[in-house]
């Protein structure tokens, strides 16, 4: 069997009885069970994968199937799927079983898509390189030596190594865009707001958002399509309508581009990159785009900003792991002191305890209006002047990451290196503007290169159909 690229693919070759969705789960099976080295799941639901792969190809064959039918889709470990095991990858969480479904997965399985298993990520999606995971790293199919990126780096690697068509992760601070990007594949990161954060497990409330990892912007704009919409469970999801996205994926209109010019040219730019990037915008000025370089000059303080407010958030969110309610418990404690103490020493991982301090530090007393609110403030200041930028553009164009995929090991040890790297991810973050990174070509390694496209709050549409134009040219 060969690597299917879209959803469309497989469902007309199940329409023509040359596959059945039963056959196309043992493929992905085996293809699981050759790339084990790679460490992309935590777990594989055989058994109730099965179970649906059977009843959805029942409703093809009786022509009541849903709008995802074909599709085998793996979830990111911080996400909620009823009686099934989610750990965040951690050891705060190990064999939890979940007792309810987060909406994005109510969402998936009452479209038919068939859910194979649980991806590996950073402990509690705290990392950029999947080094974090109590389950230790995924590897970068490209290079198994390379990290595959982070926090969602087992979903990147499942498409990227053919083990599922599509995957879920959460993007906080470009958790989805980043491992895509090192894996060579598309992965968009909705507005915050468009889609339901009910059972995903919390991180930075008001930055985390689903997305998809994907090999085509087709498969793309349809599960945004189908996880997208208001939930009444989340009261953060925008009650705004849901456009049909894989019908305005045909729209070819000329678009105005600004390009973040400071990034482009920090010194932190590979120059492999930066050479594909700028061979890219002529590309889109030969095709009739217009193209300006616009100054961003809050790029100093995109970094510093997000750690505060998403550590901050963190200190709060992770206070629910007591050793008490539910989770990783000591069993030698002599009081309740010491049993909150012992649990979370041994139930967190380094780089979560690390976030939980920093968090609780810039919260505290003395220290809140200097830090958290101040990072508060500059947030809204990088709003202010994306918006100002939108007023005047469709779409901003930037790198997604300084560099390739790099060793595994190489920046897990210096938390500086490793929180830098986020440096051209956080801005729509911090902002909550919609963002997708695109693959790029390979450079002289044969590593994947990716480019970044930001467009204004709910305007997805736009960006998946210049996607679409953009991976086509």
């Amino acid at each position: 069997m060969k690597k299917y690229s879209s959803l469309k693919e497989i469902q007309t070759l199940i329409s023509q009885k040359q596959l059945t969705l039963t056959d196309l789960l043992a493929y992905y099976f085996k293809q699981i069970n050759e790339n084990e080295h790679l460490n992309a799941f935590n777990e594989v639901f055989f058994y109730s994968a099965e179970v649906q792969a059977k009843a959805v190809q029942q409703k093809i064959e009786n022509g009541t199937a849903g709008k995802l039918a074909g599709m085998v889709i793996g979830i990111k470990d911080n996400i909620c799927y009823k009686d099934h095991v989610v750990t965040a990858s951690s050891k705060m969480l190990d064999g939890f079983v979940s007792p309810y479904s987060a909406t994005v997965v109510q969402r998936l399985l009452q479209e038919d898509a068939v859910i194979i298993g649980r991806l590996n990520c950073d402990e509690f999606a705290m990392g950029g390189s999947n080094e974090t995971s109590y389950f230790g790293p995924a590897k970068n199919a490209a290079n198994p030596e390379l990290v595959p990126g982070g926090s969602s780096g087992g979903s990147a690697v499942a498409v990227q190594a053919d083990m599922c068509l599509a995957a879920l992760g959460t993007d906080t601070g470009g958790s989805v865009r980043q491992p895509a990007a090192f894996c060579g594949q598309i992965g968009l990161k909705p507005t915050y707001g468009r889609i339901s954060r009910y059972g995903v497990i919390a991180y930075a409330s008001s930055f985390d958002q689903v997305g998809p990892i994907t090999s085509s912007v087709e498969d793309s704009a349809l599960l945004l399509e189908v996880l997208a919409g208001a939930d009444e469970y989340d009261s953060t999801v925008s009650p705004l309508e849901v456009p049909d996205y894989p019908a305005h994926l045909s729209d070819s209109r000329k678009q105005k581009i600004a390009v973040l010019k400071e990034t482009i040219e920090s010194d932190a730019l590979d120059p492999e990159i930066k050479s594909a990037i700028l061979s890219s915008i002529e590309d889109l000025k030969a095709q009739g785009h217009t193209v300006d370089y616009v100054s961003f000059d809050l790029l100093d303080y995109l970094v510093p900003a997000y750690y505060i407010l998403t550590t901050a958030e963190a200190s709060s969110n992770l206070s629910r792991y007591d050793g008490v309610h539910y989770g990783h418990r000591n069993t030698e404690a002599k009081s309740l002191t010491e049993l909150y103490k012992l649990s979370r020493a041994e139930g967190f991982g380094e780089e979560v305890k690390k976030r939980i301090l920093l968090g609780t530090f810039v919260l505290s007393a003395g220290y809140y209006d200097a830090y958290y609110q101040k990072a508060q403030q500059v947030r809204r200041l990088i709003r202010e002047k994306l918006d100002i930028l939108f007023e005047e553009y469709d779409l901003i164009l930037s790198p997604v990451a300084p560099t390739a995929a790099f060793e595994i090991g190489d920046n897990v040890q210096d938390a500086l290196v490793m929180y830098m790297a986020d440096i051209f991810t956080v801005l729509p973050s911090l902002s909550g503007n919609p963002a997708i990174a695109l693959p790029l070509g390979n450079n002289n390694a044969g590593l994947p290169l990716s480019i970044q496209f930001i467009a204004k709050h709910f305007d997805e549409a736009k960006l998946l159909a210049f996607s679409k134009a953009f991976l086509s040219n």
